[in-house]
């Protein structure tokens, strides 16, 4: 099971990795045609929430490869399923309901994660 959790922290973080950069290093006119609904938020918004995901992989790895405070991987899980939960509510407030499927399964992954780091699979 440890393995396998290995393999989810890595997939996830992966992909918070590349879609965090893409939020905060590329231009919001350049983002729009992948992600519309950056023009209806501020510049700032779509970046904290770039630089949060960024933030959020980095702690699904680095903490427990390292062993520096490894209680902070389950806690990088449990930010990035907030993200999605509130991520979820936008889709379906907006009726897109493929992207609020795909943030359903993040979110359901990202939280098997962090029930297994934070109980019998912990650091």
């Amino acid at each position: 099971m440890t393995i396998f959790l290995w393999i989810l922290q890595a997939l996830l973080a992966a992909m918070f990795l590349m879609a965090g950069a893409m939020k905060t290093l590329q231009p919001i006119d350049k983002l729009a045609p992948k992600l519309p609904w950056v023009t209806e938020f501020p510049t700032a918004t779509v970046r904290f929430i770039g630089i949060a995901e960024l933030l959020a992989a980095l702690g699904l790895i680095l903490p427990a490869a390292t062993g520096i405070l490894p209680i902070l991987t389950p806690v990088a899980a449990v930010g990035l399923a907030i993200i999605m939960a509130l991520a979820i509510v936008f889709h379906l407030r907006r009726k897109e309901f493929s992207g609020a499927g795909f943030n359903i399964v993040l979110l359901a992954v990202m939280l098997v994660v962090a029930i297994g780091r934070f109980g019998a699979f912990a650091f």
